[in-house]
């Protein structure tokens, strides 16, 4: 191995500097003559073990760049092992790298046929996200573990950087410290990464690594490090055109043992005295150390780290579709970068970009996993229903795990002081996204919405998103995508992930398809206070009309609206269909009414309410059109909230074609007796949560 460069020099000085040299000029001249004369003992010693190595091989001692042109391939096979577990690690930071990590993902996964760990260098938002897409996800033969990125940022933050990754960008040179200490290596990956291949070809490479070699790394395939790109370019220092850092081979234990943390402090210590900062990040240091340490890179084949930069080299390294291993999008133009074959990377991209994160949910067959307790659980409640049960399709939804990104667009709230913030909570799935603007317009407080969406329409929401003006520019709605799957929309649990996403101490439960009035979110937060809601149960009814008008000059007050619905401009909701759904709200005490009046609980009532947060969940055996709602309301009842009409609060619905589920609905006996089914169990659990106080429900249903 290489002799102790771990922690001192020959002389037994440490190599390790602090970060931030003393301010006085005098203190600056004598560290820097000191550095200066230590970086001279270190390049000695690593020129010593150059010559030890070509003597032992029976070569003369080669200049730098020949050394990284003339490396030998070890002769041992690169075959992994069947059930060999493979472990990747990335750094992810926020929103938009959480969102475009989970297509590397579905690339490896895609190809894999061996069980993987990642290992996820995240911050919070990033760590929120992708916990809960992963334990949602349930991959077989795939664990995931996390690390606080807080806890490694004193590492790095005193290194000046002009990349746009900012300090996570740095976050790589603290593996060695961040990952566990019994894992003895690891391949990282950029999030910009697509895999056309099996990652186990590209992890048999460290069978090929020599006994002196420590990472792996593909050429950079730019001429950034030539320093001939403008006037005055000066990169930092590089073999030849360097290294990129997309994709890494980490041969940790070895990292350890040669004192990799001390050694690239140290490089970067000195450099930093005349680059001032780092311009690629994590790259820069890694290839000025490696500048002076040659024999300890592995130098992997290009097409390992397929580079789609602007004026890239990338085309020399493959001449068939066949010889692409991995694809880097590491421009930030990203899709758009300037390439021959663009379109068939494009493509390639999209395929995974928009590919069903379902169908990765296969087994390794001869490759035993240990389950997680959840889908233990999970398929012990699948192994009891009975599949001669009329109603096992509605059972069977009940119990589907649907895969939940949280967060998938840029997300910012600020909690307000005085803790009666509101948030408006809805679900929706593609046929209802024209309704988006229009709610951000008329409600300016913070948003939770779930999207029932598949991978494909997702994509298409991100686009719509980002064209739209109106809501690009809205930080403060969280939005949530529910990945499709089964043959019913899950409506409750839709709602549900909207609901316990929302970040503010209350929540108006609303459809999207329903447009609050203009200045409804300050009226209900001067409500909350009003009606004392922090330290009493209570649901705040903000009563609902409609319109059958697609073009709709929406009332600006209680007066314009009453005028609209006695020229029937706007009537009170579903009177025409389903009256007692809302009857009960009272429309003609309202008329009048300017203080909050209670209401009693009726069959059927299924108002739109403002609640405390921690509210009962919906109740998700309900799937598709009936019953949502009105089961929701109920066990508000049950739990004695009391129901308060607001007087100076509506909504107005707004009309669309009917969704698939009523079609079928009205269309199809059986799914309306299994719906009374399950209302009926709604009903019996019920009574055994809430005793006899739930039996005026059973006795009502009885009746109607």
């Amino acid at each position: 191995d290489t002799p102790d460069l771990d922690a001192h020099n020959s002389n037994g000085r440490s190599l390790l500097l602090t970060p931030c040299l003393a301010d006085t000029p005098a203190a600056q001249v004598l560290e820097r003559a000191v550095l200066e004369s230590r970086v001279r003992e270190v390049e000695e010693e690593n020129r010593q073990i150059r010559l030890q190595l070509s003597q032992s091989q029976g070569t003369a001692a080669q200049s730098p760049d020949e050394e990284k042109n003339n490396h030998t391939e070890c002769p041992r096979s690169p075959t992994v092992q069947k059930c060999e577990l493979i472990h990747v690690a990335c750094v992810c930071a926020g929103h938009n790298a959480s969102r475009d990590v989970v297509t590397l993902v579905k690339s490896v996964l895609f190809h894999r046929r061996n069980p993987l760990h990642f290992h996820f260098i995240t911050d919070t938002v990033a760590n929120r996200i992708l916990s809960s897409l992963f334990q949602s996800w349930m991959v077989p033969s795939v664990q995931v573990s996390f690390y606080d990125a807080d806890e490694l940022k004193s590492e790095v933050s005193w290194i000046p950087n002009k990349h746009y990754s900012g300090i996570y960008g740095l976050m790589k040179l603290t593996l060695t410290k961040a990952l566990p200490s019994d894992l003895s290596k690891v391949i990282v990956l950029d999030t910009d990464i697509t895999f056309a291949t099996d990652i186990a070809e590209l992890w048999g490479i460290f069978r090929k690594f020599t006994d002196k070699q420590v990472i792996g790394l593909v050429e950079n395939q730019s001429d950034w490090y030539l320093g001939n790109l403008w006037k005055n370019h000066k990169p930092w220092p590089a073999l030849g055109r360097g290294f990129n850092t997309g994709v890494i081979l980490l041969y940790l234990e070895r990292l350890r043992r040669i004192g990799w943390e001390q050694m690239w402090r140290l490089t970067a210590e000195r450099e930093l005295m005349s680059m001032l900062s780092t311009s690629l990040a994590d790259q820069d240091i890694f290839n000025a150390f490696i500048k002076q340490n040659p024999v300890l890179v592995h130098q992997l084949p290009c097409f390992w780290n397929v580079q789609l930069s602007d004026h890239t080299r990338s085309e020399q390294c493959y001449t068939e579709v066949s010889d692409l291993k991995v694809i880097h999008w590491n421009s930030p133009k990203k899709l758009r970068v300037k390439n021959k074959h663009v379109e068939f990377f494009r493509n390639l991209y999209l395929t995974f970009l928009e590919y069903d994160g379902n169908l990765l949910r296969r087994e390794l067959f001869g490759c035993p996993s240990q389950a997680s307790p959840d889908s233990v659980q999970l398929q012990s409640a699948l192994e009891e229903l009975d599949e001669d049960d009329q109603c096992y399709d509605f059972r069977r939804e009940r119990l589907t795990v649907h895969r939940v990104h949280l967060y998938f667009l840029q997300y910012e709230y600020t909690p307000t002081e005085d803790d009666t913030d509101v948030t408006l909570v809805a679900q929706l799935s593609m046929d209802r996204l024209q309704m988006l603007e229009a709610i951000c317009k008329h409600w300016e407080g913070p948003i939770s919405l779930a999207l029932y969406m598949s991978d494909a329409e997702a994509q298409q929401f991100l686009r719509y998103a980002q064209a739209s003006e109106v809501l690009k520019n809205r930080k403060n709605v969280g939005y949530h995508i529910v990945y499709k799957e089964g043959q019913f929309y899950p409506v409750n649990l839709v709602r549900n992930v909207a609901l316990k996403n929302a970040n503010t101490p209350y929540v108006f439960l609303t459809d999207v398809d329903f447009l609050p009035m203009y200045g409804l979110y300050d009226y209900l937060r001067k409500s909350v206070v009003q009606l004392d809601m922090a330290h009493t149960k209570k649901a705040l009814v903000v009563p609902a009309f409609e319109t059958l008008r697609y073009r709709l000059s929406f009332p600006k007050s209680k007066a314009e609206l009453l005028s609209m619905l006695d020229m029937g401009t706007l009537y009170t909701f579903r009177y025409h269909v389903w009256p007692k759904g809302h009857a009960p709200t009272n429309y003609a005490k309202w008329r009048t009414a300017t203080t909050p009046y209670k209401v009693e609980w009726e069959p059927d009532f299924e108002p739109y309410v403002v609640v405390r947060r921690d509210c009962p969940e919906y109740d998700q055996r309900f799937v598709g059109f009936g019953w949502n709602k009105v089961s929701h309301i109920m066990e508000l009842d049950a739990q004695e909230y009391d129901l308060m009409v607001l007087p100076n609060a509506f909504m107005i619905h707004m009309p669309h074609a009917p969704s698939f589920d009523i079609s079928k609905f009205r269309s199809s006996s059986s799914y309306r007796n299994c719906l009374n089914t399950l209302k009926d169990e709604f009903h019996q659990d019920l009574s055994r949560k809430y005793g006899s106080a739930a039996l005026k429900y059973l006795t009502a249903q009885r009746n109607i």
